[in-house]
């Protein structure tokens, strides 16, 4: 081998393991708030996912085997496959769309460390720890000025009745302010008031209807 082509295999190599090293930087940054917010996509996939779109991306441009864009695209289907499997349905509830949308994204930080837009990635990374960490306040705000709602439900008299619905509410991310439960006939009757976004009222009565130890579900006072 001459001294040219070693010269940039040398080069090759310490681009990407630069590449390689913010990768776990960055991702662990990002997974890091993740894992202690308690989240199913936390430090080690996210780092693995930012290594795995670095490495990909590296490859396909250094290698100059193939269409780029097409490599590119493939990683970003692989990593939907990831990100649909943090996404949970719960009985007519969803769950997981955040961890989902931050796995996506962190590939693309990914991706872009492995075509050298180092000042790029660092500054989406830096937009991604706003969104995930800095906007809890905002979101108390909003949750402070949501919307409540009274429902009743009436259930079989399980004991573990009144407990699964509970954490089907919590589930659903609204916060039961007061509940009350009594027996009527031969149905547990629970009344819940609610207060959460408008559109997580409309998710947990779907998942009520859909519990298997309810009968009927009604709104109002």
């Amino acid at each position: 081998m001459s001294a040219s082509a070693t010269d940039l295999v040398s080069a090759l190599r310490a681009d990407l393991l630069l590449q390689l090293v913010l990768a776990t930087v960055l991702g662990g940054i990002v997974g890091l708030e993740r894992e202690l917010k308690g989240k199913p996509a936390g430090l080690r996939t996210n780092i693995l996912i930012c290594i795995g779109a670095a490495t990909f991306t590296h490859l396909s441009v250094s290698l100059g085997h193939g269409d780029p864009g097409r490599i590119a695209a493939q990683v970003l289907t692989g990593v939907g496959f990831i990100g649909a499997g943090t996404i949970l349905h719960l009985r007519g509830a969803v769950t997981g769309l955040t961890s989902a949308a931050t796995i996506w994204v962190v590939a693309a930080v990914g991706m872009a460390l492995g075509s050298g837009a180092y000042m790029e990635a660092m500054g989406a990374t830096l937009l991604i720890m706003v969104v995930l960490a800095g906007l809890g306040p905002v979101e108390g705000y909003l949750s402070r000025q949501a919307a409540s709602s009274h429902i009743v439900i009436h259930c079989r008299p399980d004991a573990t009745s009144l407990d699964d619905l509970e954490a089907l509410v919590r589930t659903t991310g609204l916060e039961c302010v007061r509940t009350q439960s009594r027996v009527e006939n031969v149905d547990l009757v629970v009344e819940m008031n609610l207060r959460g976004p408008k559109r997580l009222h409309d998710q947990l009565l779907i998942a009520a209807v859909h519990h298997p130890g309810v009968r009927s579900v009604s709104t109002g006072e």
